[in-house]
C-alpha cells in the first residue's frame, strides 16, 4: 500500500507520515502525473464549447493530488533530507519538469484557455474567476504557449537544466555545511561563546566519540561565534567557512552552476521575447520592471549609505579604542558591534535570553494571533509529523471553526537546510462544494535544549519565528475557491507583508508583556529593558539597510544582464557590489555559490523584495501604532489582506487598507535615516 496514491483517513487529512518512505514518491509521482495527464486530455476532448467551468475549473484542479505529493517531497527535502531523498529528487525533479512542460505547451489546451479568455465577458465571472483566468492565460503565454517548433524544443531543454541545477546548488551548500566541524579540547578556545553553546558543542563531541568541544556550522552556532568569541582567529575560521560555501575547490564548488543557472535563466527569457531574466521575472511583480526595482535600490541606497558608513565608522572607532587594529574585518564587525550595542544600550543577547524561552516565544505569537484575529492554537498529538523535534497544532477561529493544520520544526539537524522559512502542505481551496483548509509548516534553526537549559532564543531569533509565523498567518488564514489564488500565492515583493509587520509586535511593550518572562523566575521583562528594546530598532539599521541592498544589486546584476555570463564569478560579484560594498575584499569570499535566495529558492530577481515589502509593512504598521496594535477594526481590515491571497491585486489591497498609496517615509522614520 502506497500511502501518497491510497490516501488514508487521517486528521484533517494531513499527510500520514509514520506511513511515507522514501521509495513510495516516484510511483505516486508517476501514478498521479498520468492521472493529471488524463484529466487534461479530457478537456481537450470536450466536444462543447469552451467554458470557464469546463476549462478553468478543471484544469485548476486536475493535478490535486501531484501538488500534494510534489508539496511533501520538495519539504522533506529541505527539512528531513538524505542521500536517498536527493537521489530521488534528481529522478524526480526533471519528470515534474518534463510535465509542466508538456502541459504548458499543450497547444489544444492553450486554445482552449485562449477562447476562454478571449470571450470572456460573454461569462459573467466574479472577480476571482476573472483573476483565475487572466493569471492561468498570461502564465501559460509567459511559459511558452505561443512557441513553435525548435523553440518548443528549446525552452523543455532549458527548463530541465535549470530543475537539475538548480537542485545541485542546494545539495552542495547544504554538504558544504555538514562537512564542516570545529573540533577542540580546550574549553579555553570558545572563550565568550554563551553557556548553551559551549554546552550544546560538548554534548555534540559526546555524540561523535570525542572528547572536548564540536562546533558545527549551523546559523545559531556560526552568529554566536562571529558575536562573542574572543579568539579573533576563531571568528575567522568560521566566517572563511561559512563564506567560502559552494566556492572551495572540491566537489561542492558551485561556481560553474552558478554560471549555468543564470545563462539558462536568461537563454529562456529571451526565447519567451524578454531581454533579460529580471524583465521576464518583474512583468509579473508590483515592480513590474527592473528599471522600477534598481531606482528603488538607488533612491534608498543614497539615504542609507552616508548613515551607513558613519555606524561602521562608530565601530571601528570603538574596536580601536578597545585594543583592535584597522581597518576591521568581516569577521570582527559583528563581535565589535555587539560589544558597542553593549555600551551604547546596556543591551545584549546574554541579557536577554533568558526572557526568551521558545516555547514562550511561540506562546507568545499565538497570543498575538489570538488577540489580533480571534485564533487559537492546540497541539495535537494524533496529527503524525516528519521528525520528532516537530509538533503539530489545530487551529480555530473565534467562533471554534477549523482553520488549520500548523506544523512548527525549529532545531538543526543533520538532513536540514539552514535558515528560517515557511511552506505548505496544503493549500486552502474549494472543490466539489467542500471547504479544504490549508496545512502550514514553519522551519527554523535555533539552539536546542540540553540537559540543564531550555532553548533560549537570541533576540534576533524572536523576530525570525515572528515573520515565519506572519508567512502562516497568511498561508492559514486563507479564504478562497482556487489553490493558485490562495494564501501566499501573492506577487513575490508582495509576500514578505504579512511577515515583516508581524516583526514590529516584538518590538511592542504590549505584545512582549505577554511572553517575555525569565525561564527561571518567571519575572517579566523589565520595562527598561523594553525601553532599550524599542531603542534597539534603530542600531546600525543603516547598515542592515546596506547590506540588504548589497544583496539586492548582486541579484540584479544576475538576472538583469542581457548577454552571457563568462569568467570570475568572484570580480563579477566585486563589479556589481562595488557601491555597497561595506568592507574591503577577502580573498576567496564569494557570496553568490552559497546564495540559496536566487539560486534555490524563488527569490532571483526578487531580492529587492525584502527591503520592498519593509516599505510596505512601515506604512501599514504605522496605522496600528496610530489606532491601537491590538485595535479590532485595524486588525479585521488587515485581515482581509491576509485572507485575500492573490484573489485581487497586492496594490488594490494595501491601498483599501491604508487609503492611499505606500509611501517610504514610514519606513525611513522607523530605521532613523529619514535625514
Amino acid at each position: 500500500m502506497n500511502p501518497l496514491i491510497e490516501f488514508q483517513p487521517t486528521v484533517h487529512q494531513s499527510l500520514p507520515f509514520h506511513l511515507i518512505l522514501p521509495e513510495h514518491f516516484m510511483p505516486a509521482a508517476i501514478h498521479w502525473i498520468e492521472v493529471s495527464r488524463n484529466r487534461h486530455s479530457d478537456i481537450v476532448a470536450n466536444p462543447k464549447e469552451p467554458t470557464f467551468a469546463n476549462t478553468l475549473v478543471e484544469l485548476e484542479f486536475a493535478s490535486r493530488e501531484l501538488d500534494i505529493v510534489s508539496s511533501c517531497f520538495y519539504n522533506l527535502n529541505s527539512a528531513e533530507t538524505n542521500a536517498e531523498i536527493q537521489s530521488i529528487a534528481r529522478e524526480l525533479s526533471p519528470l515534474l519538469t518534463e510535465f509542466s512542460n508538456e502541459t504548458v505547451l499543450n497547444e489544444s489546451l492553450f486554445l482552449k484557455i485562449k477562447q476562454v479568455w478571449d470571450y470572456r465577458a460573454a461569462e459573467s465571472l466574479t472577480s476571482e474567476q476573472l483573476r483565475l483566468l487572466q493569471e492561468t492565460y498570461e502564465g501559460y503565454v509567459r511559459n511558452g504557449a505561443l512557441l513553435q517548433g525548435k523553440d518548443r524544443e528549446s525552452l523543455k531543454e532549458l527548463s530541465a537544466t535549470l530543475s537539475k541545477t538548480s537542485l545541485a546548488f542546494g545539495e552542495n551548500v547544504l554538504k558544504e555545511t555538514q562537512i564542516f566541524e570545529f573540533y577542540t579540547e580546550k574549553k579555553s578556545d570558545l572563550e565568550g561563546l554563551p553557556d548553551d553553546v559551549i554546552e550544546q558543542a560538548e554534548l555534540l563531541a559526546r555524540e561523535k566519540s570525542r572528547i572536548g568541544y564540536v562546533l558545527d556550522l549551523d546559523m545559531p552556532t556560526y552568529i554566536s561565534v562571529l558575536k562573542y568569541a574572543e579568539r579573533e582567529e576563531l571568528r575567522e575560521i568560521f566566517y572563511r567557512a561559512y563564506a567560502t560555501r559552494g566556492a572551495k575547490p572540491n566537489e561542492y564548488n558551485n561556481q560553474e552552476i552558478v554560471s549555468t543557472i543564470v545563462n539558462e535563466r536568461l537563454a529562456k527569457a529571451k526565447l519567451l521575447g524578454f531581454n533579460s531574466h529580471a524583465e521576464l521575472t518583474l512583468s509579473k511583480r508590483m515592480a513590474q520592471k527592473p528599471e522600477t526595482v534598481l531606482r528603488f535600490l538607488d533612491d534608498l541606497k543614497k539615504l542609507a549609505k552616508p548613515a551607513a558608513e558613519r555606524e561602521i565608522n562608530d565601530v571601528s572607532n570603538f574596536a580601536l579604542k578597545n585594543g583592535a587594529h584597522l581597518p576591521i574585518k568581516p569577521w570582527d564587525f559583528s563581535f565589535w558591534a555587539e560589544k558597542l550595542k553593549k555600551v551604547i544600550l546596556d543591551l545584549d543577547d546574554a541579557l536577554l535570553k533568558p526572557y526568551f524561552k521558545l516555547e514562550n516565544v511561540l506562546d507568545g505569537a499565538f497570543q498575538v494571533a489570538h488577540k489580533l484575529f480571534g485564533l487559537s492554537f492546540v497541539q495535537n498529538i494524533d496529527i503524525s509529523v516528519y521528525h520528532d523535534d516537530v509538533d503539530a497544532y489545530e487551529v480555530f477561529d473565534d467562533k471554534g471553526n477549523f482553520v488549520s493544520v500548523f506544523y512548527a520544526d525549529f532545531f538543526p539537524r543533520t538532513g536540514k537546510r539552514a535558515g528560517a522559512w515557511m511552506t505548505s502542505y496544503r493549500n486552502m481551496f474549494v472543490f466539489q462544494e467542500q471547504a479544504f483548509r490549508p496545512h502550514i509548516s514553519i522551519v527554523c534553526n535555533f539552539t536546542k535544549p540540553t540537559s540543564t537549559t531550555p532553548s533560549l532564543l537570541t533576540f534576533n531569533e524572536v523576530t525570525t519565528l515572528f515573520h515565519e509565523f506572519g508567512h502562516a498567518l497568511h498561508g492559514m488564514m486563507a479564504q478562497g475557491t482556487y489553490p493558485s489564488l490562495t494564501g501566499t500565492n501573492v506577487y513575490w515583493d508582495f509576500v514578505e507583508l504579512p511577515s515583516q509587520i508581524l516583526e514590529n509586535w516584538c518590538y511592542q511593550p504590549e505584545s512582549l508583556k505577554l511572553f517575555a518572562r525569565h525561564y527561571l523566575t518567571g519575572e517579566m521583562l523589565p520595562e527598561e529593558y523594553i525601553d532599550r528594546i524599542k531603542s534597539s530598532q534603530q542600531f546600525l539599521e543603516a547598515y542592515m539597510t546596506l547590506r540588504q541592498l548589497n544583496f539586492g544589486y548582486l541579484d540584479m546584476a544576475w538576472h538583469n544582464a542581457t548577454i552571457p555570463f563568462s569568467g570570475s564569478i568572484a570580480e563579477f560579484e566585486r563589479s556589481a557590489t562595488a557601491d555597497t560594498q561595506l568592507f574591503d575584499p577577502v580573498e576567496g569570499i564569494i557570496s553568490s555559490t552559497a546564495f540559496s535566495h536566487i539560486f534555490q529558492g524563488g527569490y532571483s530577481a526578487g531580492y529587492y523584495s525584502y527591503k520592498w515589502a519593509e516599505v510596505l509593512d512601515a506604512d501599514a504598521f504605522e496605522r496600528f501604532e496610530q489606532e491601537g496594535i491590538f485595535n479590532e477594526v485595524v486588525a479585521e481590515d488587515f485581515a482581509k489582506i491576509l485572507s485575500s491571497g492573490g484573489t485581487i491585486p497586492p496594490d488594490k489591497l494595501f491601498e483599501t487598507f491604508r487609503g492611499r498609496a505606500p509611501k517610504v517615509d514610514a519606513l525611513l522614520r522607523r530605521a532613523g535615516i529619514a535625514n
